[in-house]
């Protein structure tokens, strides 16, 4: 309450005694800090960079502000990077580095999200359709989960009716399990084929080898 009155006090006569703007300054940054601080523990990474966004507008030198919005922005990367937003996670690290450049995680990250945008470049001159196949081919092998639920349900039956039309049952959902894994197996490797070299046209077959997906030297 003291230190309150204090700043209130300054505040009042912050013309005629300049030491006060920095007393509230420094106060003002260290509630953004602890704000960005508890946005963290929160999981709220964006109400967390803009806090320390706006404590660095007061004072850019700040080292609890300038490694909080680091770390946050490293760790939006790392989100948007596994959400396929290679081009937002670059943004995000690019702000990280202007506050610790001597990161090696940051550096590091970096270099693998570029060589993502390379890979995602060749898959999409090989098949532009890439996207639409993958989430169809997870909705399909997602749905397995169902038959196998079933068979586990069967025999749970069994355990306390000890009725062998219920392994009957389960017999036959697996086999139905098993002629969908096969047929979603051979979709799978058909998908990576078109991937990794595209689809020949009627009639003919790709004249040079697959497309690298590693980066170029």
């Amino acid at each position: 309450m003291k230190s309150l009155l204090a700043l209130l006090a300054c505040s009042l006569s912050l013309i005629t005694l300049p030491g006060c703007a920095g007393n509230i300054r420094d106060y003002i940054v260290t509630q953004r800090n602890d704000q960005g601080d508890r946005a963290i523990d929160a999981g709220n990474l964006k109400d967390a960079a803009l806090a320390y966004r706006l404590a660095l507008e007061l004072s850019p030198d700040d080292d609890h502000a300038r490694t909080g919005l680091a770390s946050v922005q490293t760790q939006l990367a790392v989100t948007e990077f596994e959400a396929g937003k290679l081009d937002d996670a670059l943004a995000s690290l690019a702000i990280a580095a202007k506050y610790d450049p001597q990161s090696v995680r940051i550096a590091e990250l970096r270099t693998e999200i570029d060589q993502a945008k390379l890979k995602q470049s060749i898959v999409i001159s090989n098949y532009p359709a890439y996207r639409e196949t993958g989430v169809q081919l997870r909705h399909s092998f997602e749905s397995l989960r169902q038959l196998d639920n079933a068979i586990i349900v069967a025999l749970q039956r069994f355990d306390y009716t000890y009725d062998s039309d219920h392994l009957t049952d389960a017999i036959r959902q697996s086999y139905t399990l098993d002629e969908e894994v096969n047929r979603l197996t051979n979709r799978l490797v058909n998908y990576r084929e078109l991937v990794e070299s595209g689809a020949p046209q009627h009639g003919q077959t790709p004249l040079a080898p697959a497309a690298s997906l590693l980066p170029l030297p």
